[in-house]
C-alpha cells in the first residue's frame, strides 16, 4: 500500500506536516548561517583599524605575541574597547630589560597577558564613561580601574586617557592612554626572571686552565708554611654537625643547580625566532650533538660564546667542507669561545688593544679579533666576518653573537689556498742507469772483445 492510501485512509495528508518540519528547520539554519557569519571580520571592523591606526607599537606587539586570532575571536562574540599606550610609552619610557624580557619567546604568555589587559569584553565609549569608580574585567581576567578626577580627566588604573575615543567602530572604541598598564602577574614574574637565583647567572670570567701535563685543573698554589693564613679565624671554624647546613647545590649536581639543557634550547629558539640563523641551530640540534655538548658544558659551570654565522654565509660553503668525517663539528667548534663576551666588551678589548686572540673549543686554534669600520672583525683574510647582529642572545653563562661569515682557520686556508690554485708539477722519471755489477762486468767483457748490449 503506497503513502497516498495510508493518507487516506486516516484522512490527513502529509503535506502539512512537510510544512511545519521546513518551518522548523528554517530558524535553526538561519541561526547557524549567523553564527559563522559573525565570526568573520570585515574591513570595518576595530582590529583593522588597529593595526592602520597610528598605534603602531602596540599594533607590532599584538603580532609578536600572536593574539589576532584570539582577538577575532572575540570580537565575533561581543564589542570590545581598547586602550592604547601611545608609541613613546612603548619605544621610550618602556624600561629596556623589561622590554627585552616581554619579547624573549619563552615569555609569550606574559606579553600576551600584557596586551589583554588593555581589552574590555565591552564597548565602553565617552558619553558611557562610569560617572562612579568602577572595576572592569578585562580579557586576561585581571581588572582595570575606570575612574574620572574632580577636574573631568577620565583615568584608567594610574594611566590618563589621552585621546578619548579616537578610533570608533561599530564593533569596539581605541582610547589613547599616556602609559603601558603592567599587571601585578607580568610583573612578578619579570622579578623573578631578573632574580639571580632563577637565571643561575654567574659573572663573566674566563674558561677553567687545565695544566697541560696533567690535564687537569689547575689549583690555586698552596700557603708557604709560615705564611699567615689566608682566611679570618672565624671564617676558618667549622660549625658542630647539629648547626652544620646542608650543602648548596652545584653545578652538576642531582638537583641541577644550572640548567643548561634549558640554557642552550632558550637560545636556539630564540636564534629561530630571530630570523637569518635557521643553517646554524641545524647544525647544533640536527647535524651534530652539538646542542646536548654544550648543554652539558653550561650544566658544570663553564661559560660560552657562539659566533653564530648568519644563513647567507652558511650558504656559501662547499659540499667538500662538509662532507668530511667531523667537518660540521670542527667548523662550529671554531666559531665557540669558552669566555662570555658581549658585543661591549669585545669591542672595548679591541679598541684598547688593537688586536685580541679568543681562544676556541677547537684547539690549539684561536680566533683573531681586532677593530675595524667600528665594529669588530674576526677571522683573517677572505674568510674575515664582522660583528653583524651583536647580543642576539645573553644570559650570563651564554652569549650568542651574529656575524656574516664563516670563520676558517689561517693555517686550513692557507692549505686549502694552495691546494686550490697550486698546478700540477710533471716529474721527469729518471732515466734507468746501470748497476755497479754490471758494468764492471761489460768492462771485463770488453777486455775479452765482447760487447755488452
Amino acid at each position: 500500500m503506497s503513502a497516498m492510501d495510508f493518507s487516506s485512509i486516516y484522512g490527513v495528508s502529509h503535506k502539512p506536516f512537510l510544512t511545519l518540519f521546513l518551518l522548523f528547520l528554517l530558524p535553526l539554519h538561519s541561526h547557524s548561517h549567523n553564527s559563522t557569519t559573525s565570526a568573520q571580520i570585515n574591513s570595518n571592523s576595530i582590529l583593522v583599524a588597529l593595526l592602520d591606526s597610528h598605534y603602531t607599537e602596540l599594533a607590532e606587539l599584538v603580532e609578536k605575541a600572536l593574539l589576532l586570532q584570539q582577538l577575532e575571536d572575540a570580537v565575533g562574540n561581543h564589542n570590545i574597547t581598547i586602550f592604547a599606550p601611545r608609541n613613546q610609552a612603548l619605544e621610550r619610557d618602556l624600561d629596556p630589560e623589561f622590554k627585552r624580557f616581554l619579547l624573549e619567546p619563552r615569555n609569550l604568555r606574559s606579553l600576551q597577558t600584557l596586551l589583554m589587559s588593555h581589552i574590555l569584553p565591552t564597548r565602553i565609549a565617552s558619553h558611557h564613561w562610569p560617572a562612579a569608580d568602577l572595576l572592569h574585567r578585562t580579557l586576561s581576567d585581571h581588572h582595570l580601574h575606570l575612574a574620572s578626577k574632580p577636574s573631568g580627566q577620565r583615568t584608567v588604573d594610574s594611566a590618563e586617557i589621552l585621546r578619548a575615543d579616537d578610533v570608533l567602530r561599530p564593533d569596539g572604541v581605541i582610547h589613547g592612554i599616556e602609559r603601558l598598564i603592567v599587571p601585578r602577574s607580568v610583573q612578578e614574574d619579570f622579578n623573578r626572571r631578573r632574580n639571580l637565583a632563577a637565571i643561575s647567572a654567574v659573572l663573566p670570567e674566563g674558561a677553567p686552565e687545565v695544566d697541560p701535563r696533567t690535564h687537569r685543573l689547575k689549583k690555586p698554589a698552596p700557603v708557604p708554611a709560615g705564611a699567615p693564613p689566608v682566611l679570618p679565624i672565624y671564617d676558618a671554624l667549622a660549625p658542630g654537625p647539629f648547626i652544620a647546613p646542608a650543602p648548596a647545590p652545584g653545578p652538576g649536581g642531582p638537583k641541577h643547580h644550572f640548567n643548561g639543557e634549558r640554557q642552550v634550547k632558550d637560545f636556539i629558539h630564540t636564534l629561530l625566532h630571530y630570523g637569518g640563523y635557521n643553517e646554524m641551530a641545524d647544525i647544533l640540534v640536527n647535524l651534530t650533538s652539538l646542542a646536548t655538548e654544550m648543554g652539558r658544558l653550561v650544566s658544570e659551570g663553564y661559560v660560552l660564546t657562539v659566533l653564530a654565522p648568519n644563513d647567507e654565509a652558511m650558504a656559501k660553503l662547499t659540499t667538500d667542507q662538509l662532507s668530511e668525517p667531523g667537518a660540521p663539528e670542527q667548523i662550529m667548534y671554531y666559531h665557540i669561545i669558552p669566555e662570555y663576551q658581549t658585543e661591549e666588551s669585545m669591542y672595548n678589548a679591541v679598541r684598547r688593544f688593537g688586536k685580541v686572540s679568543y681562544d676556541t673549543l677547537r684547539l690549539p686554534h684561536k680566533v683573531l679579533a681586532q677593530e675595524s669600520d667600528g665594529s669588530v672583525k674576526f677571522g683573517h683574510g677572505d674568510s674575515s666576518a664582522y660583528l653583524f647582529d651583536p647580543d642576539i642572545y645573553t644570559d650570563g653563562r651564554i652569549s650568542v653573537q651574529g656575524i656574516d661569515g664563516v670563520l676558517i682557520p689561517p693555517e686550513e686556508e692557507e692549505e686549502e689556498r694552495t691546494r686550490r690554485i697550486s698546478p700540477l708539477v710533471k716529474v721527469a722519471a729518471p732515466k734507468p742507469r746501470r748497476g755497479k755489477l754490471m758494468e764492471v762486468a761489460c768492462s771485463m767483457f770488453g777486455s775479452f772483445g765482447q760487447v755488452c748490449q
